[in-house]
């Protein structure tokens, strides 16, 4: 089979980030070159595991050499697309949106902060380091002027529907909520929610029933 035809489920492509953080921690490490069971031990999956993942990309291994990290490496940011660059927005200039502006690893990764909206009188004109804080109602034009590829919400859960929908009318690629709400996208909009408080409700329980 073809494996540009292959179906290749979530949950392997949700492992992928996984990947690159542990091959690139070997990297800096200087690490040449590692085996399936090596990397199994330390990023706590099988071999097999790691094997089958691989191989719906092509392998990449070889019998009796293991994988050259630097090249696996550079394969998976070529599959995780991080190899281009991202032109994107944040909806929402509030704590979290001056958060995200700030975490400068997005930045190194090839998503690129262009502008930061909102509608707050008092934040507008302000910058996070060099990202100017623009009224809202210049998204649009905005982002036709300056190639915008994704949008990333951090608005409170009432604003987020309308702002997505402004977002798809201008043709954006993908969007990253932050908003506590499932949004409604057309197919063509690739739509990734991130609820923090379900990652912090899930460790409560866990920590509630650990000894279950």
């Amino acid at each position: 089979m073809d494996k540009d035809n292959m179906k290749i489920s979530m949950a392997v492509i949700r492992r992928l980030p996984k990947y690159h953080r542990y091959l690139k921690d070997l990297l800096e490490k200087d690490i040449k070159r590692i085996s399936s069971k090596e990397l199994s031990k330390i990023m706590g999956l099988t071999a097999s595991q790691i094997r089958q993942d691989l191989n719906n990309f092509g392998g990449f291994g070889q019998q009796g050499y293991g994988y050259n990290v630097e090249a696996l490496f550079e394969e998976i940011e070529g599959i995780l697309g991080l190899d281009k660059h991202y032109n994107t927005i944040i909806v929402g200039a509030g704590n979290l949106g001056q958060a995200i502006a700030n975490y400068t690893n997005f930045e190194k990764a090839g998503f690129l902060p262009k502008g930061m909206f909102d509608i707050n009188p008092k934040l507008i004109g302000l910058k996070i380091r060099d990202i100017q804080i623009l009224d809202a109602d210049h998204m649009e034009e905005y982002i036709k002027a300056n190639g915008i590829t994704i949008g990333i919400i951090c608005t409170p859960k009432e604003q987020a529907q309308s702002v997505a929908d402004r977002l798809v009318k201008c043709n954006i690629q993908g969007i990253w909520n932050f908003a506590p709400v499932d949004l409604n996208v057309p197919e063509h909009v690739i739509l990734e929610n991130v609820h923090l408080s379900e990652s912090l409700f899930t460790l409560s329980y866990l920590l509630n029933h650990r000894d279950e």
